[in-house]
């Protein structure tokens, strides 16, 4: 946050119409269009990205809401307040009658584990989600064989090919405009009073930052309406059903890999992984094979920089959980952009 002496108590930038740039199409970028919107009505938004929808890394995610124990803000009251904000920004969604057409539903959980009784704790969500318990004896057999640990939780999920269209949707009849555009850096948009730079990987190029490393990621669609819970197993094994009966099986983690290629070892070792818990996905209709690059950064990235004189909110880096954590940082990013605005800090933070 900005110092308390760096704020005017009133600014003629916040009476005007301030000229907002929102970098990054995805989940991240599109939420923070939003929210600063519903934060400052008389802002004019534009979200500049070159892919939207069903071309970003965010409509290729199952979006369950559980973050790997690794997630990471700059401190861990930052990390709990992003996923307890996130949490209930999903869950005032969950309270409309427009849940499940913005994409949003509850499902239960269940982690398997042969060799590791850790793997299947969070001490990220077991206090915040409704329910999180040992597996009961019977509940074990769901496993695969030889599995000796295991947790139930409940929890939900986010479909962003529900979600993105949803929101842009929003943004656009407020006057807000969404544009197809590379920005190859910030100098080019110092037509902008603030920038808010989701850019995910791009955020690497953008930033010169290379504490940004892409995961790369593959999983497999299939028709299954009998899935009715998420199943988790070693060697990053997961089974997450959707709406529609379309359930996403994966999954594998390739550290500093930019391959955006389908591999047939990968798809089979996965769907070999998934059929120990559910024999019957062996003849699961197949609707695709996706890839995708996490952007992972440790920590996530959340914070202001004057940068070639431009106003920025970094907002990047969330890895393979943007889906279930973007309202909480945009919620901060959201809160640092008015901070900026009303600044008149001429030299970088």
């Amino acid at each position: 946050m900005l110092p308390i002496n760096c704020l005017e108590t009133t600014s003629a930038k916040m009476r005007e119409q301030p000229n907002i740039a929102v970098i990054g199409g995805g989940v991240v970028g599109i939420t923070v269009a939003k929210l600063f919107q519903d934060r400052l009505k008389n802002a004019k938004v534009t979200v500049l990205a070159e892919n939207y929808t069903e071309d970003t890394t965010s409509h290729i995610a199952a979006g369950i809401f559980r973050p790997g124990t690794s997630f990471k803000g700059p401190t861990k009251e930052i990390t709990k307040k992003w996923l307890n904000e996130s949490w209930q920004f999903w869950q005032d969604i969950l309270k409309t009658p427009d849940a499940e057409q913005i994409g949003v539903m509850t499902l239960g959980a269940y982690i398997f584990s042969k060799e590791n009784y850790h793997v299947t704790r969070n001490h990220l969500i077991e206090d915040l989600v409704p329910i999180y318990r040992p597996v009961t004896d019977e509940e074990l057999k769901l496993g695969p064989k030889g599995t000796k640990f295991g947790s139930y939780f409940s929890t939900l999920k986010v479909e962003c090919e529900r979600y993105l269209p949803w929101m842009g949707n929003i943004i656009v009849e407020r006057g807000g405009e969404l544009i197809n555009r590379k920005v190859e850096n910030f100098a080019s948009l110092s037509n902008y009073d603030l920038v808010f730079n989701c850019a995910g990987l791009g955020a690497k190029y953008l930033c010169n930052d290379y504490d940004m490393v892409p995961i790369r990621g593959q999983v497999i669609k299939v028709k299954a309406p009998w899935v009715k819970s998420a199943f988790y197993g070693d060697i990053d094994t997961y089974i997450i059903p959707g709406l529609n009966g379309v359930v996403t099986l994966g999954g594998c983690r390739g550290y500093d890999s930019y391959n955006l290629n389908y591999c047939k070892y990968d798809a089979a070792s996965i769907l070999e992984r998934c059929c120990e818990f559910l024999p019957n996905l062996k003849n699961a209709e197949v609707i695709a094979h996706k890839v995708g690059l996490r952007p992972h950064r440790m920590p996530v990235r959340v914070e202001p920089e004057l940068v070639d004189g431009v106003k920025v909110v970094h907002c990047y880096g969330h890895g393979g959980y943007g889906v279930m954590t973007a309202p909480g940082t945009a919620i901060d990013a959201v809160e640092m952009g008015l901070n900026f605005l009303r600044s008149n800090i001429k030299n970088k933070l």
